[in-house]
């Protein structure tokens, strides 16, 4: 069922995009060369006992996940694409590393996504990443009352093809509220003017992601981290936007 937010509703969730926002800050800043993936994974776990939040992900357990998730954030490298769970793994100089974190303050859910850079940067890698925020742009300026899901679709996906990405249509956005994952789903790519119509009060999460040369991926041994089918680097970004009568409100917005 797709719930519609009320003003006064969109504002309570301020509080979770805002702290939402700042752990992804605090964890991208904290990815360094030596660092190991738990070390962020404690950081996310520190902040959230420190706002009195709740975890979207310790105790999930989709029918696509192989356990419940165990971690508070999702921590995928290199060709890891989604889902990635925190293990014992030291960053090295290079590395591509996505970070992905949801979180509930008062009952309200917020979700975002980010790519870094550890130490220097491979060739593409940074390319891989403006693409990904640039389709996330795209697809935000199309979150308006009036339009439908095809014309967020059809902009990230645009973004896409003109830099030579090809589309995994499996896993894309979400609706975003009480819970984590909720109605509509938002494909990473569809044909403008079609689809759901846009309605003010529809809170969703905008998350393009890509890998440059498949859109094909597999699940890690792990049960849960989903890697490129050709070993190549994939980057992902993600934004929980609410559709107000004045224009979209990006609610995860980082300072």
């Amino acid at each position: 069922m797709i719930e519609l937010r009320t003003p006064d509703e969109i504002e309570q969730m301020r509080p979770a995009g805002r702290f939402v926002a700042s752990v992804i800050e605090a964890t991208s800043r904290a990815a360094d060369v030596g660092v190991n993936l738990l070390d962020l994974d404690a950081l996310a776990h520190e902040m959230i006992r420190a706002e009195g939040a709740e975890s979207c992900y310790i105790d999930y357990h989709p029918s696509f996940g192989g356990s419940p998730f165990g971690k508070v954030i999702c921590t995928s490298v290199n060709d890891a694409a989604l889902h990635g769970l925190p293990h014992d793994y030291v960053l090295r100089d290079g590395d591509l590393l996505s970070l992905d974190f949801a979180a509930a303050v008062d009952g309200w859910v917020c979700d975002s996504a980010i790519s870094v850079i550890v130490g220097e940067p491979r060739e593409g890698d940074q390319e891989l990443i403006d693409t990904v925020e640039r389709a996330l742009a795209a697809g935000i300026e199309q979150a308006r009352h009036g339009r439908r899901m095809g014309d967020i679709s059809g902009a990230i996906g645009d973004v896409a093809y003109e830099a030579g990405y090809p589309v995994n249509l499996d896993f894309g956005g979400h609706g975003v509220g009480r819970t984590m994952h909720g109605e509509p789903h938002v494909p990473n790519d569809g044909r403008r003017g079609r689809g759901l119509k846009l309605k003010q009060g529809l809170v969703i999460a905008i998350e393009p992601w890509f890998i440059p040369d498949t859109d094909e991926i597999y699940t890690d041994d792990d049960g849960w981290t989903l890697r490129s089918r050709t070993g190549t680097r994939a980057a992902h970004a993600e934004h929980t936007v609410a559709i107000t009568a004045d224009g979209p409100i990006v609610l995860t917005a980082r300072d």
